[in-house]
């Protein structure tokens, strides 16, 4: 018996009796809403009308979605979609000739990263006529905390789970048919996200570090992909060939990482370059 493993086989969601709310996309919408309220307070400590909120929530809403998206085609799945083109825009796939309706499957974290750091560059210069880091360093702080909820809407649906542990330690993910424990990748990776957003909160908040435009967004940068890296370690094979990188001991995601880590160093060392 394995008295250290947790059996995990949660509901799939909330069943209203006519529709089901899954646990993920309760998940995603409570990140959302607690990520506005929480930069409705940074707004009005930084003396910017809180309408311009809205226009954020668009903004990072569809470069998020239109990033995880084209991430997942372009990073993961390409040998796919480049013989099914149609496919990367629709919610169809075709199954022994015939279109059935699939929804969009795969979506990739760091799609979402780069179109998100794209598209605050023009909300920042039309929206806020303030520095493109000038938001990064505040959306990062929401962006770490909504990585929690995520993470948890993963653990629900048993997805992106550990390589199996080989003792009696880990999650026993019986949705998936298994009996085994395996590591809870996505706790690890809930919880220090959790706690990077508690550190920069406090930073914002309690220190004058937020002056330093570029410093925050360099830390979230620097530890959360660098979290990452290190948890991919732990992590079960995602994708098909996904474990292809670097003299094959890296896989996908830690490559994609490591020039995102790189760019988070370079921005704190260039703060403090610019105020020593």
């Amino acid at each position: 018996m394995n008295y250290l493993a947790i059996t995990w086989d949660p509901s799939l969601g909330i069943n209203l009796g006519f529709f089901t709310i899954r646990w993920y996309s309760l998940m995603f919408v409570a990140a959302f809403l607690l990520g506005l309220h929480l930069m409705k307070k940074i707004y009005i400590k930084d003396g910017i009308p809180v309408e311009k909120l809205d226009t954020l929530f668009m903004y990072t809403f569809i470069s998020m979605l239109i990033g995880m998206r084209l991430g997942d085609v372009f990073f993961y799945s390409w040998d796919y979609y480049q013989d099914h083109l149609l496919e990367i825009i629709i919610p169809f796939k075709q199954v022994n000739g015939t279109w059935k309706f699939t929804g969009f499957t795969g979506f990739a974290s760091h799609g979402a990263a780069i179109s998100i750091i794209l598209a605050m560059y023009f909300y920042a210069k039309k929206h806020l006529q303030k520095p493109w880091l000038f938001i990064l360093d505040r959306l990062a702080i929401m962006v770490a905390l909504s990585g929690l909820f995520i993470r948890m809407g993963n653990f629900f649906n048993s997805e992106i789970v550990g390589k199996a542990t080989g003792s009696d330690f880990g999650v026993i993910f019986k949705a998936n048919g298994e009996d085994f424990a395996r590591h809870p990748t996505q706790i690890y990776e809930a919880i220090s996200y959790l706690t990077l957003f508690f550190v920069m909160w406090y930073l914002y908040w309690k220190t004058n570090i937020k002056e330093k435009t570029g410093f925050l967004f360099g830390l979230f940068m620097t530890v959360l992909w660098s979290m990452r890296f290190l948890i991919e370690f732990l992590k079960e094979e995602q994708v098909e060939g996904r474990e292809d990188g670097f003299f094959n001991l890296l896989n996908t995601g830690q490559v994609l990482s490591i020039p995102l880590i790189l760019i988070g160093l370079w921005l704190m060392i260039r703060t403090f370059k610019k105020t020593a």
